[in-house]
């Protein structure tokens, strides 16, 4: 969509994987871009790097954290709207942030640290050590300041399991036998970093996706676990033992691994059999798909990112 103005956007959390993506598509898309750094993050060579190479990509770096609510105020201050990007367990530190957009007054749009499946979906209560209920916390209290958002709902990033083709403790796909969970043919959603990121800042400036939930589910990388190994085993020409583990087994495993080592196999109960990626349909639930709003984004397909692991 044309815009006559582009919004000032604060991305905080821009030193971790997703957040960097966000900060180089916003300065690629041509928005004013500030990015909130902490002190330690200069300690770390990783991190230093990724703020250089912002800083010079035309970033604007701003001291401070998320427990200093001066610098917040601050930094909210000079731009219109902010995404956060920090990791999950770490979402209600975003509190004081939100007391921070309120007092600012000036920001027309907050992207809160979602980017997963969405929290007010998740058929897991109870068993997910509140990973989820944590990210419905922040929306109620985005909601009750009456503060503009966008939830970002992306699902699994690639990163995430897909590089093992769901197999658990290990780093590549298997070439020999593989497990299946449940029946193997619940669908579940696999988007790279790169893409989340090109689909968030396409919504920042777009009135469609105001109060609303933006769901992304590609065409191309929405699959089940069958669907993978048998694309998997098209590209390697060869057919993997599978062994089946059902749902009644899968669930004596989590309660038999401790935490936080169980939250991968809790996901993958999530996902690949109760459904929470796909049990639901966009539209009708009142949620906005990414893929039919922002056609002309291009993005890596699940066939694509196996087809580097060959």
């Amino acid at each position: 969509m044309e815009m006559e103005k582009k919004s000032k956007v604060l991305i905080i959390g821009s030193t971790g994987n997703l957040g960097y993506h966000l900060a180089h598509f916003s300065i690629k898309f041509c928005h004013q871009t500030f990015i909130l750094v902490r002190d330690s993050a200069y300690t770390d060579p990783i991190k230093l790097q990724k703020i250089n190479s912002l800083s010079d990509a035309g970033a604007t770096v701003l001291k401070g954290s998320l427990e200093d609510e001066k610098s917040l105020v601050e930094a909210v201050k000079q731009v219109d709207v902010v995404i956060c990007s920090i990791p999950s367990k770490q979402v209600l530190d975003q509190r004081l942030l939100i007391r921070a957009i309120k007092a600012a007054g000036c920001i027309k749009k907050f992207i809160p640290s979602e980017f997963g499946a969405d929290p007010d979906k998740v058929q897991i209560s109870g068993m997910d050590y509140n990973f989820y209920s944590r990210k419905s916390e922040i929306r109620r209290l985005v909601e009750a300041e009456g503060i503009h958002y966008t939830y970002i709902c992306c699902n699994f990033l690639m990163r995430y399991l897909l590089p093992s083709l769901v197999q658990p403790g290990l780093m590549t796909p298997p070439r020999d036998k593989v497990t299946v969970f449940g029946d193997g043919n619940v669908k579940g959603v696999f988007v790279k970093d790169e893409d989340v990121a090109a689909f968030t800042i396409c919504a920042i400036d777009d009135p469609r996706t105001s109060n609303k939930v933006l769901y992304l589910r590609p065409p191309g990388n929405v699959y089940s676990i069958n669907e993978l190994v048998g694309i998997w085993e098209s590209k390697i020409r060869k057919k993997l033992e599978k062994i089946y583990i059902p749902e009644d087994q899968l669930l004596v495993k989590i309660k038999e691994t401790p935490y936080p080592d169980n939250m991968t196999l809790i996901f993958i109960y999530s996902v690949f059999v109760k459904g929470d990626h796909t049990y639901f349909d966009i539209e009708s639930s009142g949620g906005l798909d990414g893929t039919q709003l922002y056609p002309q984004l291009k993005y890596t397909t699940i066939s694509e990112y196996l087809e580097t692991l060959v």
